[in-house]
C-alpha cells in the first residue's frame, strides 16, 4: 500500500491569519500541549432497540479520552471553510497543509500529514419505525481515533471521525488545539445535522485521482468537510462534487459513500479522472460502477457479499440488526496481517441525527453523540 508523507517547514513565512480573531484565539498553538481530560458521561437507557448500555457524550473544547486510542472533542467557531473555498481549495496535501499552517500556526511551524489507505465497509439501510441508518467500519491497524463535533459559524453542525495518527508536527508534538483544527480537514467519515452521511474507502488500484480542469480543487478529506458543512441531501452533495476537480489525498484510488435520511445512497467514484455516480447501499474496497465492478481483494469482495446477502434477507433493520451486520464484516473475522483491526464502528441514525460509536470491535460499549 502507498504511504504518502508531506512535511512543510514555513518558519520564515509571515502568512496572514485567515480566521477571525475570536476563532484564532481558540485554536492558536500553545507552548505546551493542551490538557487532555477524561470524559464525564452518564450511562442512560438506550434510545434504540438494543440491550447495550449507551453512554451519551457532551464533548467540550478540551480533548476527552474515551478509551485507549480513542478520544472526542468539540470545535465551535469559524472553521475557515469560506477562506479555503474562496482561495480555490487545494489540489494537493501540500496546498491543504499550507492553508492549515496559516490558519493555526501562522506560518511559524510545520505540520506533517501522513495519509494511509484502509479497507472499510459501509451499509445504508432503512430502519424500523421510519428510521434510516448508515453503518461504517474503519479498518486499519491500531491507531489513535478522534471524534470531532464541529459547530461551524457558517454551516451545518456535524460529527466526523479522524485517524489522528495522520497528523503530526514536522519535528515536534502537535497540541490538542492544533490537532482539533487540522482534524476538521482530515475526516474519514461523518454525518451532519441534516442527516447527510459521507465516508471514504480505498479502492485497490495503481491509479489515482488527479482531475485538472478550470474548476476549483479539493483533496479527498477536504471534500468530506465541504459536504458536511454545506449540503442538506445526498443529491446536493453529488452536485457540489461535480463542481470541483478532485485530487486523491492518499495518493491512490478512493471512492465515497454518500447517503441521506431519505435512503438515497450512492457511490461516487473516479475512473480515468471522470466522476461516476452509482446507486448502491453497500460499499467496500472495489469499484461498483457498471463496467468496472468486481476488481478487489478477496476480503473486500467477501465483505460486500455478506452485507448484500443480509440486505437481501432483511431490507428493514433494527439498530441491533445494523450492529450485527457491521460485526459480521469486522476485521476479526478475516485473516489480514496488515489491516487487521476495525478501529471504529459507527452507526449513524440519519433520522434522529445520532452517532453511535464502538471501538476496536468491543460491541458491549457504546458512545453516542446527538446532533
Amino acid at each position: 500500500m502507498c504511504v504518502l508523507f508531506l512535511i512543510f517547514s514555513l518558519s520564515s513565512c509571515n502568512a496572514e491569519k485567515l480566521i477571525e480573531e475570536e476563532t484564532t484565539a481558540a485554536v492558536t498553538m500553545q507552548t505546551t500541549a493542551a490538557e487532555t481530560t477524561t470524559v464525564e458521561t452518564t450511562t442512560v437507557k438506550p434510545t434504540e432497540r438494543t440491550d447495550i448500555p449507551v453512554t451519551v457524550l457532551l464533548p467540550g473544547d478540551k480533548t476527552q479520552t474515551l478509551d485507549n486510542g480513542f478520544k472526542v472533542v468539540r470545535f465551535s467557531g469559524d472553521d475557515a471553510l469560506d477562506n479555503f473555498i474562496e482561495g480555490g481549495g487545494a489540489k494537493s496535501n501540500d496546498e491543504l497543509m499550507e492553508f492549515l499552517i496559516k490558519c493555526v500556526l501562522y506560518g511559524k511551524a510545520g505540520i506533517k500529514l501522513g495519509l494511509l489507505g484502509a479497507s472499510c465497509s459501509t451499509l445504508s439501510v432503512k430502519g424500523e419505525n421510519s428510521m434510516q441508518y448508515f453503518g461504517r467500519n474503519f479498518d486499519w491497524k491500531k491507531c489513535n481515533g478522534l471524534i470531532i463535533v464541529n459547530e461551524p459559524k457558517y454551516g451545518y453542525k456535524s460529527v466526523s471521525t479522524v485517524n489522528s495518527d495522520f497528523m503530526d508536527g514536522a519535528d515536534y508534538e502537535l497540541t490538542d488545539e492544533v490537532r482539533r483544527f487540522v482534524g476538521l480537514y482530515c475526516p474519514l467519515d461523518g454525518m451532519n445535522e441534516k442527516g447527510v452521511c459521507i465516508s471514504v474507502n480505498m479502492i485497490t488500484s495503481v491509479k489515482t485521482i488527479e482531475q485538472n480542469t478550470s474548476k476549483p480543487d479539493l483533496t479527498t478529506t477536504s471534500a468530506i468537510r465541504l459536504i458536511l458543512d454545506r449540503t442538506s441531501s445526498a443529491k446536493e452533495a453529488v452536485e457540489i462534487l461535480k463542481g470541483y476537480d478532485m485530487h486523491a489525498s492518499f495518493g491512490y484510488m478512493v471512492h465515497f459513500a454518500v447517503c441521506d435520511s431519505t435512503g438515497y445512497s450512492v457511490a461516487v467514484e473516479y475512473a480515468d479522472n471522470e466522476m461516476i455516480v452509482t446507486e448502491t447501499p453497500v460499499l467496500t474496497n472495489f469499484y461498483v460502477a457498471p463496467g468496472l465492478f468486481g476488481t478487489g481483494s478477496k476480503s473486500s469482495i467477501k465483505r460486500y457479499d455478506i452485507l448484500c446477502d443480509l440486505l437481501g434477507k432483511k431490507d428493514v433493520m433494527s439498530f441491533s440488526d445494523v450492529l450485527s451486520a457491521m460485526k459480521s464484516v469486522g476485521k476479526s473475522n478475516f485473516d489480514d496481517p496488515v489491516y487487521n483491526s476495525t478501529e471504529w464502528t459507527v452507526i449513524f441514525n440519519q433520522t434522529t441525527k445520532t452517532a453511535s460509536y464502538f471501538h476496536r470491535e468491543n460491541f458491549d460499549r457504546c458512545w453516542q453523540i446527538e446532533l
